[in-house]
């Protein structure tokens, strides 16, 4: 949710807009065939839709000279004008903030690292205030249009409502709302690895493909979903937890209150606990659990090992039940990759379902700042669809 004083708006809010601007984002620069084709709009509706874009400078319209077609003029190439418009994406982690602006093409121009002291909402949010500031006054010319912020765990972007983020240990902030008051910004707040998916369809691994999965691998286990596409939400801000798919219902407690999740198998913490039960030895991070796994201590490769085992099958549970034409694999725990590859794909391919178990998986190493880039990618989505009639003052 957006909650905006006076701010840039987007100059053409109807459906047909939003998505010839967002065929020209992702896939650009086109022909306006090409975007009507991709949009699934008539060459008329085309028009009328990119001329107020065309107007405002949100599109600029180029000569295409090898796209000349029998009679004519060449056909023009339309591109989104990416210095129009700046975004700010901000990712919260458990002790640091992750900060990039971005123009209108989710370019990241600058990117910024602060740590987290204290976990309080309002100690972050005055965090997030200050680097507003230091972005703005690093001299961007052009407006800046929104403010992205990408929380992990039950987030309600309708409503800009973090419900539950258990890192965080935050339970229904109205973070949109706080932060839109704080920094004078129209605000989306949005689940991190839903953001980051949101980056991955427009820019990434996923741009084109009518369905894909986003995995994460790192602290929790996260999953983004994109069916027929668009960015599964759910009805009240939840979908695609696979890391609360319990695959071993003997398996150790996980913090939702069921036995055997992923996440507690297959997260940091779960990963850690149990290389500090096998090795005997205090094991005090990840970094350290993975230094004892490649120095082939007894015990600690099998600790990865069932991590893998996990995952494989909770990636399995969602190409059984969705289909996906690619499942991409991300997050800080790829550093241990190389440990659990194979048992993932073993795993994923004994539990996969038919011709499910064809389904491309993908590593896809993302450092923190491609998960703010991410925050910045929903906050340029909000920008170019929500109407400004909706949006709370």
């Amino acid at each position: 949710m957006r909650s905006t004083p006076h701010t840039e708006t987007f100059p053409a809010h109807t459906p047909a807009a939003s998505q010839v601007f967002t065929a020209v984002l992702s896939h650009g620069p086109l022909t306006r065939l090409e975007a009507g084709r991709r949009a699934g709009l008539s060459p008329a509706a085309v028009t009328k839709a990119v001329r107020p874009l065309l107007a405002a400078g949100y599109l600029a319209e180029d000569a295409d000279e090898d796209a000349r077609p029998a009679l004519g003029r060449p056909a023009g190439l339309v591109r989104v004008n990416g210095e129009r418009a700046l975004f700010l994406g901000v990712k919260v982690t458990g002790d640091e903030l992750i900060a990039v602006l971005a123009d209108l093409c989710c370019r990241i121009l600058l990117a910024r690292r602060r740590p987290l002291p204290d976990r309080a909402p309002g100690a972050v949010l005055a965090s997030i205030a200050d680097l507003v500031h230091e972005f703005r006054a690093a001299g961007v010319s052009a407006p800046v249009a929104g403010l992205g912020i990408a929380v992990s765990g039950d987030v309600d972007r309708a409503e800009g409502v973090v419900r539950y983020s258990p890192f965080l240990h935050w339970r229904d902030v109205p973070l949109a709302e706080l932060a839109a008051t704080s920094t004078g910004l129209p605000v989306t707040v949005d689940n991190d690895v839903r953001a980051l998916t949101v980056a991955e369809q427009w820019f990434g691994a996923g741009a084109g493909l009518a369905g894909f999965a986003l995995v994460t691998v790192g602290t929790g286990i996260g999953c983004g979903l994109v069916v027929n596409g668009r960015v599964v939400a759910g009805a009240h801000g939840v979908a695609g937890e696979i890391g609360h798919v319990v695959v071993d219902p003997a398996g150790p407690e996980c913090h939702c209150g069921n036995r055997g999740c992923v996440e507690a198998i297959a997260g940091e913490s779960a990963i850690v606990a149990r290389m500090s039960e096998v090795t005997n030895r205090h094991v005090s991070d990840g970094a350290q659990a993975l230094t004892l796994a490649h120095e082939d201590v007894p015990g600690a490769r099998e600790v990865y090992a069932r991590a893998g085992d996990a995952i494989g099958r909770g990636i399995a549970t969602v190409a059984n039940l969705l289909g996906p034409e690619r499942v991409i694999i991300s997050g800080e725990g790829l550093a241990a990759y190389d440990l659990f590859a194979d048992r993932i794909r073993r795993s994923f391919t004994t539990a996969a379902f038919g011709s499910a178990a064809r389904c491309d998986v993908l590593t896809r190493p993302l450092p923190f700042e491609e998960w703010a880039r991410g925050a910045a990618a929903a906050a340029i989505q909000s920008f170019i669809t929500q109407p400004p009639a909706s949006r709370k003052g």
